[in-house]
């Protein structure tokens, strides 16, 4: 009885353990950038996939990167024709149209998925090698002028194609209609000024903002939670 028993249990527990490993390997990883790059640095041919659109990926993207998504026609062809076995990295803007096709590489059966924290803004905001048709935006040195020619300045960096960005705009607009000749309010967009976002190495996700008082930098964050009362805080201690 006492051997059945315990033949019972060390059966509950390998299936315990087996289910538990199938639900561990349908997880994808979000990766920190130093480790994102540096387990693409350990690969020959790294397996890299753009998750946006098309058009997105046409204005800038990670060198030698695939352009594909669960949206993109033939999808199942395009993940067929990597090798399993290997790993993938993945990014988008934010994470989720990269996260969703990481878990769903995953689940056929791919080893490794790994999807960058903080996507394109956070590769190409820390320097990182990339692909851009942008000819010209505005130059380091312009935006440098620009900072130091104004007593305060907001510089609202983001995409068009970030739906958070999108949602700062009314705030910016409630601080230039507010404050009238009391902020200067600049906006870069990765499209046109991705050289400008390289350059600053401090973005790390979209939207960013950082705030100017006097040529020095008074603040820098991610996201709008608080943001219009913290610049307007900053405005009232400069009176």
């Amino acid at each position: 009885m006492k051997n059945k028993i315990s033949t019972i249990a060390a059966c509950l527990f390998f299936a315990i353990s087996c289910f538990a490993q199938a639900g561990k390997r349908k997880e994808p990883v979000t990766l920190s950038l130093d480790s994102f790059t540096a387990k693409i640095n350990r690969q020959v041919k790294p397996q890299i996939i753009d998750a946006r659109s098309p058009e997105e990926f046409a204005f800038n993207h990670v060198d030698n990167a695939l352009n594909f998504n669960l949206q993109t026609k033939g999808y199942a062809d395009l993940a067929q024709a990597l090798d399993k076995s290997r790993p993938v990295f993945i990014y988008s803007i934010n994470t989720g149209r990269s996260s969703a096709l990481a878990h769903d590489l995953k689940s056929r059966g791919f080893a490794e998925a790994y999807d960058l924290e903080g996507g394109i803004a956070n590769w190409i905001g820390s320097g990182q090698p990339y692909y851009t048709s942008a000819n010209k935006g505005l130059s380091l040195a312009e935006f440098e002028q620009i900072v130091a020619f104004n007593k305060k300045v907001l510089v609202d960096i983001g995409s068009r194609y970030c739906g958070l960005c999108k949602k700062a705009k009314p705030i910016l607009d409630s601080l230039r209609n507010e404050h009238p000749g009391d902020i200067k309010i600049v906006e870069i967009e990765l499209e046109e000024n991705p050289q400008l976002i390289a350059a600053l190495k401090t973005v790390n996700v979209f939207p960013y903002f950082i705030l100017y008082d006097r040529g020095l930098v008074s603040f820098k964050r991610s996201g709008l939670d608080a943001l219009k009362y913290e610049i307007e805080e900053a405005l009232a201690k400069a009176k």
